[in-house]
């Protein structure tokens, strides 16, 4: 598969990834994270989650919190490295920004996420105004 359409799967994984979050879809979500791979996860202010037991009990806490945040994904930048892929974004979050790292591994033939991080920026996106309005939660 060429490099190009390589990066664009990365990122429509990722895509997914952050459309189950703003659907709320706790179905989708679970399809989004590895399955043959251990699975970790840190949500801001969160110590890490171990494990895909404890990562989807806190999605599930996320998306069923009518309080949970809006985030937004922009600016997302994919790297292939074989089977492993990453994608570093901005996260539009309660009039700012967290910065957030995003580990996909390829299992059978689709990429899943196996780490996310997200957590505080002094920096925004290159276009801060592309970015639109942004939530009044935080994640």
């Amino acid at each position: 598969m060429p490099a190009v359409s390589e990066q664009a799967a990365v990122l429509a994984a990722n895509e997914a990834f952050y459309h189950a979050f703003a659907t709320r879809d706790l179905v989708a979500m679970d399809r989004v994270w590895a399955r043959a791979v251990a699975v970790t996860c840190i949500h801001p202010g969160w110590a890490p989650l171990l494990g895909r037991e404890a990562v989807m009990e806190s999605w599930a806490g996320i998306l069923g919190n009518p309080d949970a945040p809006s985030i937004r994904c922009i600016e997302a930048r994919a790297s292939i490295y074989g089977e492993a892929a990453t994608v570093v974004c901005y996260e539009v979050v309660h009039r700012g920004y967290l910065v957030a790292t995003n580990l996909f591994v390829r299992e059978r033939d689709a990429w899943k996420l196996c780490h996310h991080q997200a957590g505080p920026t002094t920096g925004q996106p290159p276009d801060p105004a592309a970015a639109g309005p942004v939530s009044k939660r935080l994640h």
